[in-house]
């Protein structure tokens, strides 16, 4: 696959939201509408600042309030609309959400330990890996269809989903969308695209060397 750049290419950041209470607390969000906290918050407001920089053409965001909260940080520096997408919420994990991984070790201990393997598992009955990259990765390329040549498309969003959306667009098989290392709270990967496919220029860019506390790890 020729990966240099294309003519005109355009880059798509993928921005994980800010810091959660649950975040914290290592407790499994999902698709459960938490909002950013006191952290959260700054951490949206220090790299929007940073993003702002880049001169985004288009900001979509997952529906989910710590998504669209960390997004409308950029959107007041730049003066651009924040359009939502649920198509970019994070996985969908049934039983698992709300719990922390104390509690999801005790109750679902073989599921628990297959997901820690990296095995194909439907977290709390939820959605596979592969599903969700299915809704993912469209959603982005509806966003992208605003963006012109050479511009920057800036997509908040969440850690798993972000994982996967980088895995399917850069081509790598599932079973190796886990060497992917997660995302730290408000940190953000780059995709450039190239002459076939997109390959990866940035990746967990802002961390500082944050931890990673999320769904995703």
């Amino acid at each position: 696959m020729d990966r240099r750049p294309a003519p005109g290419s355009r880059q798509v950041v993928l921005w994980r939201h800010g810091r959660t209470a649950w975040n914290l607390e290592r407790r499994f969000q999902g698709q459960t509408d938490i909002p950013l906290d006191e952290v959260g918050v700054a951490q949206a407001e220090r790299a929007a600042r940073v993003l702002a920089g880049l001169g985004p053409s288009v900001i979509v965001a997952s529906d989910l309030i710590r998504a669209t909260r960390t997004a409308e940080t950029l959107a007041r520096l730049t003066d651009l609309p924040v359009s939502l997408d649920e198509g970019l919420r994070e996985t969908y994990a049934g039983r698992w959400q709300g719990l922390d991984d104390d509690e999801i070790r005790a109750r679902y201990a073989d599921e628990f330990e297959a997901f820690r393997r990296g095995e194909r598992v439907r977290r709390g009955g939820g959605e596979l890996e592969s599903e969700v990259a299915d809704r993912v990765v469209p959603a982005i390329l509806r966003g992208l269809e605003k963006v012109p040549p050479g511009g920057t498309l800036v997509v908040a969003t969440h850690g798993g989903a972000a994982r996967v959306a980088l895995g399917r667009m850069m081509g790598l098989p599932e079973e190796l969308w886990g060497a992917l290392g997660g995302l730290s709270n408000c940190c953000w990967s780059v995709l450039g695209e190239a002459r076939a496919g997109w390959r990866l220029l940035e990746h967990n860019a802002g961390s500082l060397l944050e931890p990673v506390i999320g769904d995703d790890e």
